[in-house]
C-alpha cells in the first residue's frame, strides 16, 4: 500500500483499503479501512463526533495521484478538475478497531436515494459497490497533532439532547458508546424506513428514540418529537429556502454566520438551563430545530451545536 503524507506532517494524508463491508439496513453499510500507517491515528481523549475527509475516484477512474503533500494541500486539491482530483466528503469515524499496523477506521456510509429519495453522491455510489481491496484515500487525525472535527462538547451539562438525521446516525451512535454511566438525556434518530433502526450502546440514563420517515416528509417527526420531549408546544416552524444556510454550523465557540455567539446569550432561568443540545442532519430541517430551540425556547447558544451536515438538492462542496 502506498504511504502518501510526510511523516511530520500535522495530520495523516493516506491511501486506505476496503478491508470488509457489511450491509447493515437498506440505507446503512459498514466498511473498514486498513492501512499501516493508521497506526498514527488518534486523538486525545474521546472520538465523540470525529470527523475525517475521505477523497473517492471521479467514476470509473483511478484513485487520482495526489502530487507533492504539503500543508497547502487543501487549497490546491480544490483547483484541480475533479476528474483529477476525485471527490472529497466529510464523514465520522464509527468506530476503531486493532492496533498498530492493524489498525482500522470503521465508517458507516449512508446510502442515499435508498428509500426513493434525494440523489447518491459520489461517497454513497462508491460505498453502495465498495468491494475487498478498494482503495481510496483519508485525511485523518494524526495523534499528537491538533486537527479539529470533533464539536461535542457538552461541559458540565446536566442533560443531553442528540439530534439527527441518517447522516448523523454515525457520529450520534459514536458518542452514545462512550458517554459515562451516569450520563442523562435523550436521542432522537430519524432514518429513511424501520429496517434501517440499529441496537446502540448507550447509557441507561438516556433514551434512544427511532423515527422511520416510512415516507412521511423529511424532519417531520423528528421535529415533533423534539419539541415534545422538551415540553414546547408543537408548531410548525416555517423556514424558507432563502434562509437556509447550507454552510450551517454553530457550536457555543463558532457561527458560519460570522457572529459571535458569546454577545448573544440570553439569561432566562427556565428548566433547560442544564441542556446541552447536540443537532446535525439536512440544513433546512437543523434550522427549523436551531430556531425553535434559540428563539422559542430561548435556550442559550453557548448550550447548543447545530450542524448542517448536507443541505437537499445541493451537491456538498467537501
Amino acid at each position: 500500500m502506498t504511504t502518501l503524507a510526510a511523516p511530520d506532517l500535522p495530520m495523516l494524508l493516506e491511501e486506505v483499503e476496503v478491508v470488509r463491508v457489511d450491509r447493515l439496513s437498506p440505507s446503512f453499510v459498514r466498511i473498514e479501512l486498513g492501512s499501516p500507517a493508521l497506526a498514527e491515528f488518534g486523538v486525545e481523549g474521546h472520538l465523540y463526533d470525529q470527523r475525517i475527509k475521505l477523497v473517492f475516484p471521479d467514476g470509473e477512474a483511478p484513485l487520482p495521484p495526489l502530487g507533492e503533500i504539503d500543508e497547502a494541500f487543501m487549497a490546491t486539491w480544490f483547483e484541480r478538475p475533479a476528474e483529477e482530483r476525485g471527490h472529497m466528503r466529510t464523514y465520522t469515524v464509527r468506530d476503531v478497531v486493532g492496533s498498530g499496523a492493524d489498525t482500522r477506521l470503521v465508517v458507516d456510509f449512508v446510502l442515499h436515494g435508498a428509500d426513493g429519495h434525494g440523489e447518491a453522491g459520489p461517497g454513497s455510489r462508491w460505498a453502495d459497490r465498495a468491494a475487498l481491496g478498494d482503495r481510496i484515500v483519508t485525511l485523518a487525525p494524526r495523534r499528537g497533532a491538533d486537527f479539529g472535527g470533533i464539536e461535542f462538547v457538552p461541559g458540565t451539562a446536566g442533560r443531553l439532547l442528540l439530534v439527527g438525521d441518517e447522516t448523523a446516525v454515525p457520529a450520534v451512535a459514536a458518542i452514545l458508546a462512550v458517554l459515562p454511566p451516569n450520563a442523562r438525556g435523550a436521542a432522537f434518530l430519524e432514518v429513511p424506513v424501520a429496517a434501517d433502526v440499529q441496537t446502540l450502546q448507550h447509557p441507561q440514563g438516556v433514551e434512544v428514540t427511532w423515527l422511520p420517515r416510512d415516507g412521511s416528509p423529511r424532519g417531520e417527526r423528528l421535529h415533533a418529537a423534539v419539541l415534545e420531549h422538551l415540553g414546547a408546544p408543537l408548531r410548525p416552524v416555517e423556514v424558507g429556502d432563502d434562509e437556509i444556510d447550507p454552510d450551517l454550523w454553530e457550536t457555543p465557540s463558532y457561527s458560519s454566520s460570522g457572529e459571535d455567539v458569546g454577545e448573544h446569550v440570553v439569561h432566562v432561568g427556565h428548566d433547560l438551563d442544564d441542556l446541552y443540545a447536540w443537532i446535525a442532519g439536512e440544513s433546512k430541517v437543523v434550522t427549523a430545530l436551531r430556531r425553535a430551540l434559540v428563539k422559542d425556547l430561548e435556550v442559550d447558544r453557548r448550550q447548543v451545536a447545530f450542524m448542517g451536515y448536507w443541505r437537499e438538492g445541493v451537491a456538498m462542496r467537501s
